[in-house]
């Protein structure tokens, strides 16, 4: 069990330092092209920090003994976590400003975008159909028009928040780098991700095994801690930088990218996903929405001001996403 742990660790390990130098440069590579960091990373950084969830996932569901419950508590557990993510950080960011502000509201957006997603997701889990259209379920396919259909209203949210930015500056060490060490560097990360997320996949299917957790509780905690670390490592970089609007939006894009990645994980499965999985995941998706409206919530709110260097708003998802995770523990099949 030691073994089997230490291995675990060292993969997670291995896909957070090459999701690390994955949205380095993605970052670089935005400002090369002239997109600009705020289309980079709609293209480049959402593909790159979602890459670990869509490597583990497809690999989960076409292992010789596919374990659906560990790819969809993955992605739903990767909402969770990126939410946790966004309020511990803005914890431990000392600055007057706060993360949840009217000066984000206009991320609201690509918030409602997301609960609209995992609503889908949820009443597909209540559901479980059994027929399929083009190989994907109903759910699925609904909820990959429906992110079809709003990926116009976000692109243009996230134009909106870009212009009451201050101008981009250049991005550190991009004049130094040159195109080829760029590309380079982004095809090797990214490489490096394809080879070891399908190790951490099996890794996760036998630890829920050996461990007794199950899939459902494994993916949504230990994988999707693990996968949701390059978002970590993004929004800290735009904390640090003082773009809060381009932190909540990395977040909040991020889930429901994920919630894209759902239809290509149920088209690799063998049969439908959500007919397939534990109903434990509707409690996960519940959750999910409701720590989403409590942030949207935070988003509109127009107190500015912090309780010592704490703020309540951040302080409440810390709390709920706590409670979430005990919640499904308690409820993890025996």
């Amino acid at each position: 069990m030691g073994w089997l742990i230490a291995q675990f660790a060292f993969t997670a390990v291995v896909v957070l330092l090459a999701g690390v130098f994955l949205t380095r440069y993605a970052d670089v590579l935005g400002e090369k092209t002239g997109l600009g960091r705020t289309l980079a990373g709609m293209i480049l950084l959402a593909s790159a920090t979602s890459l670990p969830e869509l490597v583990v996932d497809v690999t989960a569901v076409r292992l010789e003994r596919p374990n659906p419950d560990l790819a969809l508590g993955d992605l739903l557990g990767s909402c969770l976590m990126n939410l946790l993510i966004l309020a511990v950080l803005d914890m431990l960011h000392r600055s007057r400003a706060r993360v949840f502000s009217p000066a984000a509201a206009a991320h609201a957006i690509s918030a409602t975008m997301s609960i609209v997603l995992i609503c889908i997701c949820l009443i597909a889990l209540q559901l479980q159909t059994q027929f399929e259209i083009l190989h994907l379920g109903p759910g699925s396919l609904a909820i990959l028009v429906c992110y079809l259909l709003g990926l116009r209203l976000v692109y243009h949210d996230q134009r909106m928040a870009a212009q009451q930015l201050p101008p981009e500056g250049a991005v550190p060490g991009a004049e130094r780098m040159s195109w080829l060490v760029a590309v380079g560097g982004f095809s090797t990360a990214a490489a490096v991700i394809l080879f070891a997320a399908p190790h951490l996949a099996h890794l996760a299917d036998e630890l829920a095994d050996r461990t007794g957790l199950g899939g459902t509780f494994v993916g949504t905690t230990l994988v999707a801690l693990t996968t949701s670390l390059p978002e970590m490592v993004t929004t800290l970089a735009a904390l640090r930088a003082g773009a809060t609007d381009l932190a909540v939006g990395n977040i909040l894009g991020s889930n429901s990218f994920n919630m894209f990645i759902v239809p290509i994980v149920d088209f690799a499965f063998d049969g439908p996903l959500f007919a397939a999985v534990a109903p434990q995941h509707g409690l996960t998706a519940a959750c999910v929405i409701l720590i989403t409206a409590v942030a949207m919530l935070s988003l509109l709110n127009r107190a500015e001001k912090r309780w010592w260097f704490i703020e309540p708003d951040a302080a409440l998802i810390i709390v709920l996403v706590l409670a979430a995770i005990g919640m499904l523990y308690a409820v993890r099949p025996a």
